[in-house]
């Protein structure tokens, strides 16, 4: 199989899907906006129906109740005049009057009537437990002597509610004899109103409520009855405006369930109806469409899973086969892994020999540096010896004693050389301590002294005024120095006049330059890698600038190559400087 099919095979899988859920997500957006928006429009076109047939309700209530007043307005006036009752209260004789008023209420369909004397003492009543009452002191009465029409008053029952009545004095040749008074029966209409709407009230001018579907109104403002509601009904009121969407902001809450509020004019006495509908009809009615709506579209998802269900079986088989082939994958890339690391630990062990039997070749290279050093201090140590003789043959021994000491100053110049040289054979200490940067590349440049003569280079070196400290293995940063004036040296071979410049200089970092005017570098990509070599066979392994860049990474630094501009190679080595307080602290 080739390479490029796993990539074929997972863009067709994955393809579709993504388009399927584009589909998917696209259909269900529509459905949101659809139900949405006819969840606004029936709202508000239910809810508008609604409020217009309240409003015919209670225009039906107020010409009912109207009907009511009115034709009962007429009952006392038409009684006044009855003269079997004029006949009872000139004569004092009741007997028959009762009776005669309760003929006259079933004709008239009114609550009670009832007569009453001058002294507003209840002589008739079509409700005989009102016989022998006083109200001289009711509004029905006193409002009746003092006008000479009919006279509507309301006052509250001792139980509840109101009582409604008209009045009218009984006079009979410019003499008052008494008062009868029609009660009016609007309780029928509470009860009658309370099967159609939720709540219905009526307020007089006060705005006091005197009708009412719900009892414990009367008396009460419209405001003062609806903030009397259980704690339940509040509880509940606010649970189901959190989770009630279709419905417009209502006017008022009762028992914990939205309302709309309507009112109308009664054209009696300013007294207004006004009623209260629950919104669940309109909440029903959207709800009955939406429900249509959502079962449509949940068909269309149906029928959309189903045509993805039916390519399931194709994009399980290609997933089965990929990872099949991935797997394969997977097995051969942990060998190959497994075969770089031992590979990288072996080449780690050889680097490590190498760079131990790169520092042992050098050594014979340094070697004539060395012996060019103690050849000095061996010929002095002679001259010197000579002349102590001489001086003690002469009977001059605190002359001889000072050529005496300056021999021994010389053997332990010649013991610093030789500590020199074995420290440099062995391999560097872990342990790091401040290094003089100048101090270093002088050693360097001492043991690379012969090199520099038979090769005839001009060395130039460029030093700060102040000294410069770093922390780390002295041994192992001349050992980068050397290694890096070696190739300089290298480079300069084919030169007609060798020039080797380095530049020590502080800053941010302690920062050595080697530059070198020979032929440059080609690769500078493959440069530190390790067996890389420019030389001819038998020259180099190609491991000493590999094995100078893992010391200066050791060292927390970096080693930089590059072309100069003018011919030749540029290496820079950076190093973290090491401040003047860590140099007192380290000593």
């Amino acid at each position: 199989m080739s390479a490029s099919a796993p990539t074929t095979i997972r863009d067709r899988v994955t393809a579709v899907p993504w388009r399927a859920r584009f589909a998917l997500v696209a259909l269900l957006a529509i459905a949101g906006l659809t139900i949405w928006q006819t969840n606004a429009y029936l709202t508000q076109r239910f809810t508008e129906s609604t409020r217009i047939r309240a409003d015919l309700r209670l225009a039906l209530h107020s010409g009912n109740l109207l009907s009511e007043l009115r034709s009962n307005a007429i009952v006392p006036q038409l009684l006044a005049r009855d003269r079997e009752l004029i006949g009872a209260l000139t004569d004092g004789d009741y007997s028959r009057s009762t009776q005669r008023l309760i003929s006259f209420v079933e004709e008239i369909g009114a609550a009670s009537l009832f007569l009453m004397d001058k002294d507003g003492r209840v002589v008739a009543a079509t409700e005989r437990r009102r016989i022998g009452a006083s109200l001289r002191d009711q509004p029905q009465f006193l409002d009746a002597l003092r006008s000479s029409a009919t006279v509507f008053s309301q006052t509250p029952r001792e139980a509840s509610g109101y009582q409604f009545t008209y009045s009218r004095r009984v006079q009979f040749d410019g003499e008052t004899l008494g008062v009868i008074a029609v009660e009016v029966d609007l309780a029928k209409f509470e009860r009658a109103w309370a099967g159609i709407t939720a709540a219905v009230l009526v307020t007089d001018s006060e705005g006091t409520i005197i009708l009412a579907t719900e009892p414990r109104w009367r008396g009460l403002t419209e405001e003062e009855a609806l903030r009397r509601q259980d704690p339940e009904g509040a509880i509940e009121r606010a649970i189901k405006a959190t989770a009630d969407w279709t419905a417009l902001p209502v006017d008022a809450y009762l028992a914990g369930e939205a309302m709309m509020r309507s009112e109308a004019r009664v054209a009696f006495r300013g007294w207004r109806i006004a009623s209260f509908t629950n919104y669940a009809s309109v909440r029903e009615r959207v709800n009955g469409v939406l429900a249509l709506e959502i079962m449509g579209f949940a068909i269309l998802l149906a029928l959309a899973f189903y045509f993805l269900s039916r390519k399931s079986a194709v994009r399980v088989a290609l997933f089965q086969r990929e990872s099949a082939e991935l797997r394969a994958l997977n097995a051969r890339l942990q060998r190959e892994i497994a075969e770089r690391e031992r590979v990288q630990e072996t080449l780690a062990v050889a680097e490590q020999s190498l760079a131990q039997s790169s520092k042992l070749a050098a050594l014979g290279e340094m070697s004539a540096a060395v012996s060019h050093e103690l050849n000095q201090p061996l010929a002095a140590m002679k001259t010197y010896l000579a002349g102590a003789r001489l001086l003690v043959g002469r009977n001059r021994p605190d002359e001889a004693l000072s050529a005496f000491h300056r021999i021994d100053d010389l053997i332990e110049r010649m013991g610093a050389i030789t500590r020199q040289l074995k420290s440099y054979a062995r391999k560097g200490a872990d342990a790091l301590a401040p290094v003089n940067m100048g101090d270093a590349l002088a050693s360097a440049l001492t043991m690379m002294e012969p090199q520099l003569k038979s090769r005839k280079a001009r060395i130039t070196r460029i030093l700060p005024s102040d000294e410069v400290w770093v922390l780390g293995d002295r041994v192992r940063i001349e050992q980068v120095m050397i290694n890096l004036l070696r190739n300089a040296l290298d480079a300069t071979k084919l030169s007609d006049d060798p020039q080797v410049e380095l530049i020590l200089a502080a800053g941010e970092t302690a920062t050595l330059t080697v530059r070198d005017n020979g032929g440059g570098i080609d690769d500078l990509d493959a440069l530190f890698e390790p067996f890389y070599t420019t030389k001819r066979p038998g020259d180099g392994v190609g491991l000493g600038l590999a094995i100078s860049s893992g010391i200066v990474n050791d060292h927390g630094g970096r080693l930089i190559a590059r072309n100069a501009e003018g011919g030749g190679a540029v290496f820079e080595m950076q190093l973290p400087i090491l401040p003047e307080d860590s140099i007192e602290a380290a000593e």
